[in-house]
């Protein structure tokens, strides 16, 4: 299996390092390309001696990296996005053009440095959130168990989570740009509308189309954003970010509006909601004021997009063509899309005079606060349910998101965990207009930055000041710290004692503070006994350890139970390599370097602390058991997914779904 490409930030201090050069990255990605098995996320890729000769022309450039932010990145892009050389098939073979201009927002990223492997698969004519609306094939969620990788930016978001690319762009219209970061454990941001050209961009719904940006992780987002983002001429919807929001807010000044109970709906997935009140309390934890918020307006104007006649606008663009080959268009995509002419044009004005006092509704609540805290979707589907329900269920999948673009708002998609049965789960920060970089730092301040192992990059500081080396226009308030190769453990300062209660703590310090954290923390990886809720998750606790994160593994290890004199078993995780491994689910902790000595004391054998490799290439210290504890009498438990679908099982009988 080929290695992950790294984060951006973690290319950027690779090259700088001189551990990497822009050929190396550049074969690295075709040996991957060279495996096209399983998920179908490419629908077409650039000629591997085009890519080779970007690699090479960046490779001359190298003195010029300083200014060339995106420097060597690879990325890729939806096919409903113009490259000149490539088609656009908008996912509809039948629609597919050879444009001579290849769109604003990538002429700005190609200006950048970054290198375009690809175009990717996406629901046709990016109507749907599920992902299975391909004449490509249906991509499937990163995690597996038959799970959608959600729509419609499918092979975008699959493309990052996988590796193959350091970031893509998809579109977002009604959450396309957040769902499928959702499905599959990665970073999804929908942009204020309007910020990136969505000029050479095939049409959803041309007044509320978004271009939209997966990555690994927030800083990259930022970057990202901060290099796409520009007025374009050829773009009529576009506007510019003005210039007082190109500094973030910092989180501990902001007022975050959380919803209220009687308002969400997990539509009976309970693990979902546990998660989203685990994670709601985090981002409560961070930020300085918070107060609850009814969310029925919000959902009222998102029914408007497929339930009212803006279904007409999808239509307005693609009518002639439905007309002219309603064969080529699949028959649930036709649907929706033919939906739109029951409309006439007094229902269009009615919508739109309620959809303005919707507007003034939420115009009023951003003057009482400033982000809101939503779960990205209520529940997760596999591809089977989909098909079940394809309406019905891409309706549920839009709650959280659908109100976005009609009512003008930023937003940014972060993980949040996996509930017992093994499904990702995810958070969205919400805001108005032009508060893309204050969504972005403070999506920062809830995410783990990768540490640096050899080409891996640092963790990002959280309100450090730009690191050395290139930047782009404005601070980048949530830069990666780039402590050069080499580094082990996170640069990420750790809260102060009095910043580590979640309830009491003051979320300022934790956020807001450079010196909060310092060299003398660590970060470590525990997959069983140490999970919080555990037995042994005291051991933690009473270290002065702090909850991080959640992940999972790359798929190198398997999962063990051994015998243990209470009868509960002894969770052991063994490397095995990518022929015979799975991804297992891990929670990542904080604790004082001086603490890991009394912690690895009080560890039985077979069990020790190692390096262990998480599935976007980061490498942790971990809990590892040695190779001879797999042997044939113990219970291999690599199928559940890990320690808490494991037990999950054995408390009701069923296996794990993942």
């Amino acid at each position: 299996m080929p290695e992950p490409i790294g984060t951006a930030a973690a290319l950027r201090s690779a090259y700088s390092a001189g551990e990497l050069t822009t050929l190396d990255v550049a074969d690295r990605v075709l040996t991957a390309l060279g495996d096209r098995t399983g998920n179908p996320i490419w629908i077409s890729t650039v000629p591997a001696a085009q890519l080779r000769a970007r690699a090479a022309e960046l490779y001359d450039r190298r003195d010029e990296m300083a200014a060339l932010p995106l420097y060597g990145v690879p990325f890729a892009v939806k096919d409903n996005i113009d490259l000149a050389g490539l088609p656009t098939t908008a996912g509809c073979p039948e629609f597919a053009y050879r444009p001579d201009r290849t769109a604003g927002v990538l002429t700005r990223l190609l200006d950048a440095g970054a290198m375009l492997v690809g175009k990717t698969n996406l629901d046709q004519f990016a109507t749907g959130l599920t992902g299975t609306r391909s004449p490509y094939g249906t991509c499937e969620s990163v995690f597996g168990g038959g799970l959608i990788a959600g729509g419609s930016s499918s092979g975008s978001a699959v493309a990052v989570a996988t590796g193959l690319v350091s970031f893509t762009l998809g579109t977002d219209t009604a959450g396309s740009g957040r769902v499928p970061a959702a499905c599959n454990g990665i970073v999804g941001m929908k942009p204020s509308r309007g910020l990136l050209s969505v000029a050479g961009v095939v049409p959803a719904c041309r007044s509320l189309d978004c271009v939209s940006i997966f990555t690994h992780t927030p800083d990259d987002a930022d970057t990202v954003f901060r290099v796409a983002c520009g007025v374009d001429p050829d773009d009529p919807w576009a506007r510019p970010l003005p210039a007082d929001r190109s500094v973030a807010r910092p989180p501990g000044t902001l007022r975050l509006g959380l919803p209220r109970a009687e308002d969400l709906d997990f539509f009976g997935d309970l693990g979902q909601r546990d998660r989203f009140t685990v994670g709601q309390d985090r981002v409560a934890a961070l930020v300085g004021e918070t107060e609850p918020v009814g969310l029925r307006p919000l959902f009222e104007a998102g029914d408007l997009l497929y339930q009212g006649p803006w279904v007409a606008e999808r239509l307005a663009d693609l009518d002639d063509f439905l007309r002219r080959r309603p064969e080529a268009v699949l028959p649930v995509t036709r649907k929706v899309l033919e939906a739109g002419r029951r409309y006439d044009a007094a229902q269009v004005f009615r919508a739109r005079h309620r959809l303005q006092e919707l507007r003034a509704w939420a115009d009023r609540l951003w003057r009482r606060i400033d982000v809101l805290v939503v779960p990205t979707v209520g529940t997760t589907f596999t591809i089977e349910e989909i098909d079940e329900d394809p309406i019905g269920r891409n309706t549920m999948l839009g709650r959280y998101t659908q109100f976005a673009n009609l009512l003008d708002l930023a937003a940014v998609t972060v993980p949040n965990g996996f509930t017992e049965a093994g499904r990702p789960a995810s958070l969205t920060l919400v805001g108005p207009a032009f508060s893309d970089i204050t969504l972005i730092q403070l999506a920062a301040a809830l995410t783990v930055g990768p540490t640096v192992s050899g080409p891996a990059v640092a963790e990002p500081t959280l309100s450090s000041p730009t690191p050395s080396g290139p930047s782009v226009p404005g601070p980048t308030l949530s830069g990666p710290s780039l402590s050069g190769p080499g580094l082990r453990g996170p640069s990420v300062p750790g809260p102060t004692p009095a910043a580590r209660t979640a309830a009491g703590g003051s979320a300022a310090t934790v956020a807001g503070s450079s010196d909060a954290f310092g060299d003398d923390w660590m970060l470590l990886a525990v997959v069983g006994r140490h999970l919080s809720g555990e037995s042994r998750n005291a051991e933690l606790i009473e270290r002065d350890a702090i909850l991080a994160g959640v992940g999972r593994t790359a798929p190198l290890y398997r999962l063990y139970r051994l015998p243990s004199e209470d009868g509960v078993g002894l969770p052991t995780l063994v490397r095995v390599g990518p022929a015979d491994g799975a991804a297992i689910e891990i929670e990542l902790w904080r604790l004082p370097v001086g603490a890991i000595g009394g912690l690895l004391a009080g560890v039985p054998a077979p069990l020790s602390l190692g390096w262990l490799r998480l599935h976007d290439g980061r490498e942790v210290l971990g809990f590892l058991g040695e190779a001879y504890a797999a042997d044939d009498e113990v219970e291999d438990i690599t199928a559940t997914g890990g320690w808490r679908a494991y037990r999950q099982a054995t408390r009701t009988g069923r296996p794990s779904p993942v």
